[in-house]
Parts: C-alpha cells; structure tokens; sequence
C-alpha cells in the first residue's frame, strides 16, 4: 500500500500514535479479508463487502495522513 510513500510510512508508524493504529486496523482487516475469502473464516458476502468498506474508509484516512505530513 502506497509504495511511493514507504519511508514516510516507516517514519509515521514510530511517530504518530493515530496513524500507527490506524495502518494496524488497515492491515489486520485486510488479513481477515483474505481469511474469509479464502474460506478460512466463514462470513457471508454481505459481512465481507462491509470489512472492504471499512478498510477502504481507512486507506482514505492513512492517504490523508500521508499527504498533509509529505
């Protein structure tokens, strides 16, 4: 995720107490994702398709974050 920014990112996540929970959220949602997709974890596509939209609210806030502290 955002490749272009990856230092900053390593930069926010020991700096910014808010950005680091948040880049957590984002990626412990993505995993979850991945699991219930995977058939790992059951969940219907209703309870998938609301966990993409809340990581994708959240991408939106760390793309945010990124671009006020670039």
């Amino acid at each position: 995720m955002f490749p272009e920014h990856r230092e900053l990112i390593t930069q926010l996540k020991s700096s910014d107490q808010h950005f680091a929970r948040l880049f957590d959220q984002h990626n412990t949602l993505d995993q979850r994702i991945k699991n219930m997709e995977s058939r790992i974890e059951a969940a219907t596509h209703e309870q998938i398709e609301a966990l993409k939209k809340e990581k994708l609210l959240l991408k939106d806030s760390l793309y945010a974050i990124l671009r006020k502290a670039a």
